[in-house]
């Protein structure tokens, strides 16, 4: 048997077991603002799309288009309400939460594509809060944060 035999020693490997426990823990504590921030990207880069889509849908159809925000299943519908053809059906992040303000989350684009109803409704992210504003008129629409 050898006498001098070369391996790590017990507390070798712990020393280095702690130092990637620290690096991997402060990792995912700087990570965590970025999810909430690409979550906050996502949900209002697509929501715009989708109610630019529906808006243009309206005017090149005719046809009254009606948008529902679902909040306690996380989704919204698009969908033409003459013939009731369901046009978007999109679930969104749990950590997104719609609520209602001076807008019901319930309106329609009509044909020449304004709005039939005008004001605003407030999505939290995180901590953060922001407004969905949607304009009397042409139907545009922006978002601030509170």
């Amino acid at each position: 048997m050898m006498k001098n035999q070369h391996g790590f020693t017990m507390m070798e490997m712990l020393f280095v077991f702690s130092i990637f426990l620290i690096l991997s823990t402060t990792t995912a504590i700087i990570l965590k603002p970025q999810a909430l921030f690409l979550e906050k990207q996502r949900f209002f880069s697509q929501l715009t799309s989708d109610l630019f889509y529906a808006q243009q849908y309206a005017i090149s159809h005719q046809q009254i288009v009606t948008v529902h925000i679902i909040p306690n299943e996380h989704r919204y519908l698009i969908n033409e309400r003459g013939r009731g053809v369901l046009l978007i059906e999109r679930n969104y992040s749990e950590k997104v939460y719609v609520y209602q303000g001076s807008l019901n989350l319930n309106f329609e684009f009509e044909a020449n594509g304004n709005v039939n109803k005008f004001g605003a409704f407030f999505v939290q992210i995180g901590k953060n809060r922001y407004k969905f504003t949607i304009q009397i008129g042409r139907g545009r629409f922006y978002v601030t944060k509170e």
